[in-house]
């Protein structure tokens, strides 16, 4: 590489010709790059958020074939989807999967490849429309996700401090290719390269992504808020077989705070439950019918 530029950053043909080398060194063969499907794609990247890759390999395979479609899903009762997402983490994004394959079912059951109607989705944001838009249509956009973001930072400011969003924006639309007229350097080609590059830069060096200004250290997940929400989810979950479906508050409460117990934590009071089955409630992943709490 080049020494920076009077911006800061070397040109950004020798970083797209190093970015490339890089890819085909460190090609990773994942199950979810040997598919086109747009609805298979959408759902290894809404799983890959926040989630090692060694966790989402097994459970992508397994929830396509409980969900092999987008209106297979779009079918399927919201318990049994919060059930097949435990253990991915941000149960929100279950719900939001199925409101959004709801949404494309209703309108013929084929995922759009604009990033404003992809966008439009519950639960799409710009990066994981991009994403599903390179990977599945080799369609070009701004793909800029934790491990891209990475290689920017590393080989374009390798020295700066606080880089803003707003300034890599420009530069990864600037690098990714207009079109797939080269099978060596398409969209779906040149983002393959950058995720691998970045998962690699990960692993060897001191992450350059804590030098980005929007970065933030992931909060502690035992004992947390959102630890609770999830235990509790999963309490609700283990009640389906019931005869009711469901179970009531004091059993609720009682086989919560044993869970708390077990895990070595402090026993969780009935208004804490009460707060976190309301909030829970208001979110739409379970409902009270007559005293007994179903998902």
């Amino acid at each position: 590489m080049s020494e920076p530029s009077e911006h800061g950053r070397p040109a950004l043909e020798d970083f797209r010709a190093l970015v490339l080398e890089r890819g085909r060194e460190l090609y990773r063969d994942l199950p979810w790059r040997r598919t086109r499907d747009p609805y298979a794609i959408w759902i290894s990247e809404v799983m890959l958020q926040q989630t090692q890759t060694t966790r989402v390999d097994g459970r992508w395979q397994r929830w396509l074939e409980r969900f092999p479609s987008v209106d297979a899903l779009a079918a399927a009762d919201a318990a049994d989807v919060l059930d097949e997402w435990q253990g991915l983490g941000y149960n929100r994004r279950a719900l939001s999967v199925l409101r959004a394959a709801q949404a494309v079912s209703a309108a013929g059951g084929v995922m759009p490849d604009e990033a404003a109607a992809l966008e439009a989705l519950p639960g799409i944001g710009p990066a994981t429309a991009a994403g599903i838009r390179a990977f599945a249509f080799d369609l070009p956009g701004v793909y800029l996700e934790t491990n891209v973001r990475t290689v920017f930072l590393h080989e374009l400011y390798p020295s700066a401090e606080s880089v803003p969003d707003r300034e890599l924006v420009p530069l990864v639309r600037d690098t990714c290719p207009p079109d797939a007229s080269d099978p060596k350097d398409d969209p779906r080609t040149w983002y393959y390269a950058l995720l691998d590059y970045g998962a690699y830069l990960k692993r060897t060096v001191p992450n350059p992504s804590r030098r980005s200004r929007g970065h933030t250290r992931q909060s502690r997940f035992e004992g947390s808020h959102r630890q609770k929400r999830a235990e509790l989810l999963r309490v609700l979950l283990a009640h389906r077989g019931d005869v009711p479906g469901g179970a009531d508050f004091e059993t609720i409460f009682q086989e919560l705070v044993s869970a708390e117990l077990r895990a070595g934590r402090s026993a969780i009071g009935e208004p804490d439950v009460r707060a976190l089955l309301d909030e829970l409630e208001r979110e739409g992943f379970c409902h009270n019918d007559c005293g007994i709490w179903y998902v």
